[in-house]
């Protein structure tokens, strides 16, 4: 079971690591989806993760005690929300996936707008 977990973290740490290069694409999702995955089986992966300056602190406060911070709660909305439009207008003429997209923005939304801020915060 070790190599599964491996095998979808550096899977997703790959995926992850293309928003370095592309500024569209999302890094921080795909980098808590491979920390998630590689806690155990790769802790060394998972604390140079953790280490990497303005990234690292966020995915550690998420994955820990399940915090985000206001900036990023804006970021990652702002984000989502710009996401769907620009995804809404090229697939404007489907119904159901225009609906699917909005509801699942939607859900995405209200799932970071309710996290907990982290103390030094509020």
């Amino acid at each position: 079971m070790r190599w599964l977990w491996a095998l979808f973290g550096f899977a997703f740490f790959g995926i992850g690591a293309i928003g370095l290069i592309l500024p569209l694409w999302p890094t921080t999702i795909f980098w808590i989806a491979a920390v998630f995955c590689l806690a155990e089986s790769h802790p060394k992966l998972r604390d140079w993760i953790y280490a990497r300056p303005g990234i690292g602190p966020i995915i550690r406060d998420f994955v820990e005690r399940g915090e985000i911070s206001r900036k990023s709660k804006i970021a990652a909305i702002v984000g989502m929300t710009l996401a769907c439009g620009l995804s809404a207008w090229l697939i404007r003429g489907s119904t159901i996936a225009l609906s699917f997209l909005i509801v699942t923005i939607a859900v995405g939304i209200v799932f970071v707008a309710t996290r907990r801020e982290p103390k030094g915060e509020r």
